[in-house]
């Protein structure tokens, strides 16, 4: 029976020249590699030594590893891009300083955030910056509301007795 490593170094009786040759190199194996894997672990396995059910059983736990750190890993990268579309909206009304990439620095309002990209970005006048060029935030300055008094109101006319 072919190595595993035989198997996946494409050593394997399945392997075709029309495999070798549309083969793209990945370096990591996802859910349908490992079902190709099984598969072509029974397809070749020797009918009078079968595999252990041990041994299959040891497989499918790490498979359901696999698939649980996939799933995680998604989560992450989500609760990642959430985090960072929650930073961007705190800098909103701010004040801040941020490296341009040429070697300035530019100072500026955030007046909107921009999340058309892979990642949101703050917009400073006219261009837009991602959150780790930001080198200083400032609160905008607040100033007083203008409280403008309400005219008083007119006097009920007397009623006559």
């Amino acid at each position: 029976m072919p190595s595993i490593s035989n198997l996946l170094a494409g050593g394997g009786a399945v392997a075709t020249a029309s495999d070798a040759a549309s083969r793209v190199p990945q370096k990591t194996l996802g859910q349908n590699d490992f079902l190709k894997l099984l598969a072509t672990q029974f397809t070749v396995q020797d009918p009078m030594k079968p595999m252990e059910d041990t041994a299959f059983i040891a497989q499918m736990a790490q498979f359901s590893s696999l698939e649980q750190s996939k799933t995680m890993a998604q989560d992450m990268a989500l609760l990642r891009a959430d985090q960072q579309r929650t930073a961007a909206n705190s800098y909103l009304g701010h004040q801040v300083t941020v490296d341009d990439g040429k070697g300035k620095t530019i100072t500026g309002d955030v007046s909107a955030i921009d999340t058309s990209g892979a990642e949101p970005k703050l917009v400073v006048g006219d261009k837009s910056f991602s959150l780790s060029a930001v080198l200083r935030v400032e609160p905008h300055a607040v100033t007083a509301p203008i409280v403008i008094p309400s005219p008083a109101p007119a006097p009920a006319p007397a009623v006559g007795v």
